[in-house]
C-alpha cells in the first residue's frame, strides 16, 4: 500500500501536477490587484507557461510590473481535510522571440490532458497569442489549522524549500 508524503515539497508538487489552472494576480497601473485564471504548464515547478493575447489586462499588467503572485488549488474539492494549496511567487514576462524556439519546446515538452503544443509560428509575428512565462522564487503551501502533523489551529501558509 502505497503511502501519499505530507512533505510540503511533495504537497506542492502533487497539487501542482494536479491541477490545470491557476490565479494569476497581477498589479493594475493604479496599484489595485487584477487576478485572471490561466490554463499552465510548468517545467520543473519553477518555470510556468500560459499563453495569452498581449492585449489582455493581465498579459500589459505583466509588461509593466513584471512580479506576480500565482496559487493553484483545486476549487472542486469540500471544505475539510482534503484543501491543498500551492502559493508562487514570480516574475513574469512574455518570452522574447529570440527564446521562443527554445521555451515554447520546454512549454510543451510534456502536453496534459487538455493542453495542446503550440508552434513558434503560432505564438509571433501577426499571431494574436503569445507566450508567457513566469519564473518562481517562491512557493508555500496551505496549512489548515486542524492539520494533525503542522496545525496551530489558525489557517497558515508554509514556506517550501526548493
Amino acid at each position: 500500500m502505497e503511502t501519499t508524503s505530507t512533505e510540503p515539497r511533495d504537497i506542492a508538487r502533487r497539487v501542482i501536477d494536479d491541477n490545470h489552472f491557476m490565479v494569476l494576480g497581477t498589479s493594475q497601473p493604479d496599484g489595485t490587484p487584477r487576478v485572471s485564471p490561466v490554463f499552465y504548464n510548468h517545467v520543473g515547478y519553477r518555470d510556468f507557461y500560459w499563453i495569452s493575447s498581449p492585449h489582455a489586462r493581465h498579459s500589459r499588467n505583466v509588461a509593466a510590473q513584471p512580479r506576480v503572485e500565482m496559487v493553484i488549488y483545486n476549487s472542486q474539492v469540500d471544505p475539510g481535510p482534503g484543501i491543498a494549496a500551492v502559493y508562487l511567487g514570480a516574475t513574469a514576462t512574455q518570452v522574447p522571440d529570440a527564446e521562443l524556439p527554445s521555451a515554447v519546446a520546454a512549454a510543451f515538452s510534456s502536453v496534459r490532458r487538455g493542453v495542446r503544443a503550440y508552434g513558434v509560428d503560432e505564438l509571433s509575428g501577426d499571431a494574436e497569442l503569445r507566450l508567457y512565462r513566469a519564473t518562481v522564487d517562491s512557493t508555500e503551501i496551505h496549512v489548515r489549522g486542524s492539520d494533525p502533523e503542522r496545525g496551530t489551529g489558525i489557517d497558515r501558509r508554509l514556506a517550501v524549500e526548493s
